[in-house]
């Protein structure tokens, strides 16, 4: 990351610490979350139904989130959640789409064993400019079909 995306970084977690962000990023009510792939500057990557990157984080191990049990990570990197099983846009890989139950009853949606993350400041459908960020112990990564992290 460079220093212009640690800077945005840095005022966007000020922001948001005067701000309540919702633990999870809920989907329409009712409704599986979508995974899809998009074009973008670190080639086809996971994204949301909105377009917005999808991250995992380097602390997490396979199917577990270590975010929710860190403070303040949840408010920056909401978790993806699906009110049912997630469905694959083209490309993705529904086998590698599954959900796991969070303390707070919610299922988050992982891709090939990573817990997936929106960030809370994205505001532009396929931007990567917080891929590679550094934040709560470990690293924000984008995801690629195949379920391997893209940095």
């Amino acid at each position: 990351m460079n220093r212009k995306h640690a800077h945005r970084l840095a005022a966007t977690i000020a922001v948001l610490g005067a701000v309540a962000v919702p633990i999870a990023s809920a989907n329409a009510a009712g409704t599986p979350a979508k995974v899809s792939l998009r074009k973008t500057s670190l080639g086809m990557i996971l994204v949301n139904g909105r377009g917005h990157t999808l991250y995992a984080f380097t602390r997490d191990g396979k199917n577990k989130d270590r975010c929710v049990t860190t403070s303040g990570c949840t408010s920056t990197w909401p978790v993806m959640t699906s009110n049912g099983r997630p469905t694959a846009g083209q490309g993705v890989k529904s086998s590698k789409l599954s959900t796991i139950k969070l303390s707070n009853g919610s299922h988050q949606v992982t891709y090939g064993g990573h817990p997936l993350y929106t960030y809370a400041a994205d505001t532009s459908a396929g931007s990567t400019d917080y891929v590679g960020a550094r934040q709560f112990g470990g690293t924000w990564t984008a995801v690629n079909a195949a379920g391997k992290t893209v940095r």
